[in-house]
């Protein structure tokens, strides 16, 4: 199987830019930021469709991109976090010029502390943060997740983790190594996390840089 022919065939026939994702796009490229892509942002948009969301919750938004895909998809409103103020004013910017204002909140801080102060629910959750902390963040929002939410996690296959670590690791029955980065046991960490969870039902998709779908399967505690 040749998986750069496939990759190229899931490119040419998946989801494409606006004409502000595709700056987003080229900001990204000119400046080293990583996003999910297209691949990755076009099941954003349909997990938005298939679940109606009414609300979603990123914890780590950068610039906005990803955010630009669930509210394509008809998002009635999505709270963005980022601690980079810089970054949180961009996606002010492009969201606004995409036509998104009234649907987008801004909040400036640790997702893992803002996430405390919204009661949910949230029908989409992405968690695209500090790897190590991947699993807490689950946490934080897991019980504001109602049934039928999804819960999506960035970089399980590309980026700061190391994936032959981890394929030996969960395929091979291997322990991780002991000079594994911190990206390597947050990802482990998470997928172990969520897997065991008997409320969700988790997978993993080798779309974009690997995005990790849980989704909610019994009802809320009330």
């Amino acid at each position: 199987m040749d998986w750069d022919a496939i990759q190229r065939y899931m490119r040419a026939t998946g989801a494409s830019h606006s004409e502000i994702q595709e700056e987003m796009a080229d900001y990204a490229d000119e400046h080293g930021f990583p996003i999910i892509g297209p691949d990755a942002g076009g099941v954003l948009r349909m997990l938005a469709r298939l679940t109606d969301a009414e609300t979603v919750f990123e914890f780590g938004s950068g610039y906005g991109y990803s955010a630009s895909w669930f509210l394509a998809g008809g998002a009635d409103e999505i709270v963005l976090t980022e601690i980079d103020e810089e970054e949180l004013e961009m996606a002010r910017s492009f969201l606004a010029r995409a036509g998104y204002t009234d649907r987008a909140s801004y909040e400036l801080g640790d997702a893992l502390e803002t996430v405390e102060s919204y009661d949910g629910p949230f029908d989409v959750v992405l968690i695209d943060h500090d790897k190590p902390r991947y699993a807490e963040g689950f946490e934080r929002a897991r019980e504001k997740i109602p049934e039928g939410g999804v819960v999506v996690a960035d970089n399980m296959t590309r980026g700061p983790a190391d994936l032959d670590a981890l394929v030996a690791y969960f395929a091979d029955d291997e322990p991780l190594p002991e000079d594994a980065n911190d990206g390597t046991e947050g990802i482990a960490n998470y997928i172990e996390h969520v897997r065991a969870d008997p409320a969700f039902e988790s997978f993993i998709l080798p779309v974009g840089s690997g995005i990790c779908l849980s989704t909610r399967v019994a009802p809320r505690e009330r």
